[in-house]
């Protein structure tokens, strides 16, 4: 292990280590070895967070959109150019493949560009009539929290929003996956944004949230991650109402209709569930085929998988890279020997590789119960059910049997069809005869036990503003 990789606190413009001292290991997953620390932010410098983001507070939101926006985009062509280096170090933390860490960032650079771009736009006041009009002004200061499976471009879809309107913000970031919030903060000092504006804090999770929403300076939580720690995260918040956008756990159904392409179905879900080996809210978990195609669809996604090379994330040949952690193998085999227990068959996969790291073989079930874990707890991995349906109305009450409500999918030539899923499905995203990650113009947010609030695009913006209504006896003019 290198001595001098050690991942510090960025607070008040300044890099510098945890005011107790202490740090975590952070562990490669395709060697489960150490590589490198992480600082922990103290009381007292989570205090200092919340000092200096208070007072950068008046001075930021004042200073003028087009400014702020011209910083952001300034950041955006900065990370570009970091964007090998930073891949290589989100590889080693977590276990994408250099090609998907390269494509987050990608993702990460769009979401600084566009909220950059728009900033002047969604920041000027705009008229509801003559006598009434809309004032945007900054929420306040932003308490963001992002979890390690998406990093670069979670911690972008919080940053840029709240950064161009007018919102400091303390971004609580992943202690697993630490280098993403370390290289967007290096963008943002490096374009010189004021001293205060962003801070970046690592630490105990329940400390950090507990001692940040116990702040009645923050006015905004934003939380990417599992549905228990949203809800315990909102509790918090309630006690100085403090705004909450929580996108939270998702069990994607897909559901492949008789008249869709076999073929071109099975390689869009493939392709979209083992990338970073399933461990995505969005990604499909579920598949629901019709009965007349469901032995060829089986067969084909099972070859399909067993196809998958899966190897260390440098390797360009390697499909699908290890799990991020040992945790999330033990998820996979206590999920797969429950389903197995109550009936299930492995039409491949289902086991760890025989190798160092955390690596799980794509895995197929099929003849799953209906109350077997795997189709009501979240998988976060590359375990895929699937399952017969004869009814379009069967379908459409499979697809919404969990809790959950982020992400769905569907297959199928017939614009009826498709309208009347589009309509019947209870999530909040759903996408028709392909999957993709969603850009930086469009908003996301999920239904039920998923979460609510919106990012991206310009709901995700207006999050990180107080619409102020102005009524006058006068003619108002918002030049």
């Amino acid at each position: 292990m290198s001595e001098s990789l050690k991942y510090r606190l960025f607070i008040n413009g300044v890099w510098r280590s945890g005011g107790d001292g202490a740090d975590l290991a952070l562990i490669n997953p395709a060697t489960a070895q150490e590589f490198g620390r992480v600082a922990v932010a103290s009381a007292s410098d989570i205090d200092d967070a919340l000092t200096c983001a208070q007072n950068s507070l008046h001075r930021w939101s004042n200073t003028p959109a087009h400014r702020r926006g011209a910083l952001l985009v300034r950041a955006a062509q900065i990370l570009k150019g970091k964007v090998n280096a930073a891949a290589a170090a989100l590889s080693r933390e977590q276990g994408k493949t250099l090609a998907e860490a390269k494509g987050e960032y990608a993702r990460a650079i769009e979401t600084l560009e566009w909220n950059g771009l728009h900033a002047e736009e969604l920041s000027a006041p705009f008229p509801i009539d003559q006598n009434r009009m809309i004032v945007p002004e900054a929420i306040g200061v932003v308490a963001a929290f992002t979890p390690w499976n998406y990093p670069a471009v979670l911690s972008a879809r919080k940053l840029a929003p709240a950064i161009a309107a007018g919102c400091p913000v303390i971004l609580k970031a992943a202690e697993e996956a630490p280098s993403a919030g370390v290289y967007i903060a290096e963008a943002f000092e490096e374009a010189e944004i004021p001293a205060g504006v962003v801070s970046l804090v690592f630490g105990n999770p329940s400390v950090v949230s507990e001692h940040l929403l116990g702040s009645p300076a923050v006015r905004v939580l934003s939380f990417t991650g599992s549905t228990p720690v949203g809800k315990q995260l909102a509790r918090l918040a309630a006690s100085n109402l403090q705004r909450c956008v929580l996108e939270l756990g998702g069990h994607s159904p897909v559901v492949v209709f008789e008249d869709t392409d076999v073929s071109k179905a099975v390689s869009a879900i493939s392709e979209y569930k083992f990338r970073f080996a399933g461990q995505s809210c969005n990604a499909p978990s579920r598949i629901l085929v019709a009965r007349s195609i469901y032995p060829e669809f089986l067969t084909r996604l099972v070859q399909t998988a067993e196809r998958i090379r899966v190897g260390m994330p440098d390797d360009p040949e390697t499909n699908m890279g290890p799990m991020a952690n040992a945790r999330r193998i033990e998820a996979m085999a206590r999920l797969t020997k429950d389903a197995v227990a109550r009936g299930a068959r492995v039409e491949t996969g289902g086991k760890r590789l025989d190798r160092p790291g955390f690596y799980w073989a794509p895995t197929v079930l099929s003849n799953v119960h209906p109350e077997s874990r795997v189709l009501h707890e979240e998988p976060f991995g590359p375990i895929l059910t699937v399952a017969p349906f004869d009814t379009i109305e069967q379908a459409i009450e499979g697809a919404n049997a969990t809790e959950y409500g982020l992400a769905s999918y569907v297959f199928s030539d017939s614009p009826d069809t498709q309208q009347r899923m589009i309509r019947s499905l209870s999530t909040g995203a759903v996408s028709v005869n392909f999957l993709k990650g969603v850009s930086a113009d469009a908003p996301l947010g999920g239904i039920k036990q998923s979460g609510y609030g919106y990012e991206g695009g310009v709901e995700g913006l207006r999050t990180f503003q107080n619409l102020k209504l102005v009524n006058s006896a006068d003619v108002l003019s918002t030049e």
